[in-house]
């Protein structure tokens, strides 16, 4: 095993999840991320807790549910990394286990040079602090709009809390993915309204030949134009609950790149990102069975007419 990666997860397991001597350590992964478990298994060892690493098969999409025997083993652990191809973090499993005070990170789609490098060595004080405060003005806001290449986009945030993802999950019941560094907030269903253009990535799937211009209409998504809009239809099904739109972020993590994986990808800082699908796990009432993220490169974002992010930079 490579000693960088042993030095990553034993980083991950004190810094970001305060892994104690004694508690349970439970790694869920699969084919594509059994290396990474096999480094945070050791890593928990060393470290005095009593590790389990479990293997599953993918569910094959983003917020689909895992089995009954993973979900059980979830809610039984005093820690989890769900370090899996398929995210993990929309999912009733998940929020039972949160609800029971496990402290969960998801590592969706998690690469080898992702767990040693770029938004995984970030200062995570600072990159919490942003987002912190970011998540603040999410709440206080009644109205977002996102404007990038003449497109205009609006939500409604009435009464929604916005959230954080630090990346620190110390407390009983905490909760986000790593590498972390976002504010989100479920917009109010059935209010979105105009188009979005899409150039980073998307969850699902992964690099896009081109940029996707998306359609809102009454909070959901009416129509798709670009290189990759046929995968994004297969992506997202017939279910019309998977074209709701479920969630704006943004990103605050200076060590981020845009490197094709979601889970890094939406944490670059000054990026937007928009999730189709459920949002019942952060504050809003769809639960779809997927939750999937595209990310907005150099956008303009307003809260309640004012600008919080433009060229590239967070501007409070």
């Amino acid at each position: 095993m490579k000693q960088e990666m042993l030095n990553a997860a034993r980083s991950l397991l004190t810094q970001n999840m305060a892994l104690k001597t004694g508690e349970e350590l439970l790694v869920v992964v699969d084919e594509s991320t059994f290396t990474i478990g096999e480094a945070l298994f050791k890593a928990g060892e060393e470290l005095g807790a009593n590790a389990i690493l479990m293997r599953m098969q993918p569910t094959g999409r983003s917020g689909a549910e895992p089995t009954k025997t993973v979900a059980a083993a979830m809610a039984a652990a005093d820690v989890v990394i769900a370090a899996t191809r398929d995210s993990l973090s929309h999912t009733k499993a998940r929020r039972h286990a949160s609800a029971g005070g496990v402290r969960i990170a998801t590592m969706p789609g998690i690469k080898e040079k992702m767990f040693q490098g770029g938004a995984m060595q970030a200062d995570y004080e600072q990159v919490a602090a942003l987002a912190l405060k970011l998540a603040n003005k999410l709440t206080a806001a009644t109205e977002a709009v996102v404007e990038k290449d003449g497109c205009r986009l609006t939500m409604s945030l009435a009464g929604r809390q916005g959230a954080a993802c630090t990346g620190m999950c110390h407390e009983p019941g905490a909760f986000g993915n790593l590498p972390a560094g976002e504010a989100f907030i479920a917009p109010l269903e059935g209010t979105a309204e105009g188009t979005v253009i899409i150039d980073g990535s998307f969850a699902g799937l992964g690099e896009l030949a081109g940029p996707l211009k998306l359609t809102f209409s009454a909070g959901q998504l009416v129509a798709i134009e670009g290189p990759d809009k046929e995968r994004l239809h297969a992506l997202l099904g017939d279910d019309p609950l998977a074209r709701n739109l479920a969630e704006l972020g943004i990103g605050t993590n200076e060590k981020a790149r845009i490197i094709g994986v979601v889970l890094e990808d939406e944490k670059v800082y000054g990026t937007v990102h928009l999730a189709l699908g459920s949002n019942d796990g952060f504050g809003g009432n769809v639960a779809a069975g997927i939750h999937v993220d595209g990310i907005v490169t150099n956008p303009d974002l307003y809260l309640d007419g004012e600008q919080v992010v433009g060229g590239g930079k967070i501007l409070i």
